[in-house]
């Protein structure tokens, strides 16, 4: 049997000096605002299988009025959303994560989020398509207040 899960978040610029994106520190003339690390990209993806998995989603399991979880690294996230899908005999099988942003340019670390992903999900890097666009000048994300994410991933079952 196979499951299909989607996520979506959203963080908003403040002042800074980086972003996370997939778990990559990238030099940016901002950050990210969240209560965790704000990485949108793994939140997405958190969701994605927490969904697939029949699991609620990111806020359920780590809320942000939790202060165990301020400025908590997204990874600690997704690698439990993967542990849980294993004890549910689920295993992932691909990702596509889109970065909705006019800047920072995501071609150029392109590979390195891939690399990243590949890392923490135990997965091969042709079953992980990350990819980015603009919405031309439009919304928050056009007028450069934040960075939004979506991601589909499908796990199947392994017994």
């Amino acid at each position: 049997m196979f499951r299909i899960g989607t996520g979506f978040d959203v963080h908003a610029f403040e002042p800074g000096n980086k972003i996370y994106l997939c778990g990559v520190e990238i030099p940016f003339d901002r950050s990210l605002a969240g209560h965790s690390d704000a990485d949108v990209a793994l939140h997405a993806l958190t969701d994605a299988i927490l969904g697939a998995s029949a699991l609620g989603d990111i806020g359920l399991h780590f809320p942000d009025t939790d202060e165990k979880w301020e400025k908590a690294d997204s990874i600690i996230f997704l690698n439990w959303s993967l542990k849980k899908a294993k004890q549910r005999n689920l295993k992932l099988s691909n990702i596509d994560l889109t970065i909705i942003c006019e800047k920072p340019k995501i071609n150029s670390v392109r590979e390195q989020l891939i690399a990243n992903l590949s890392k923490i999900c135990s997965l091969e890097r042709d079953k992980i398509n990350v990819k980015a666009t603009t919405t031309e000048g439009l919304g928050f994300t056009g007028r450069e207040e934040g960075i939004a994410s979506i991601c589909s991933v499908l796990l199947y079952e392994t017994s």
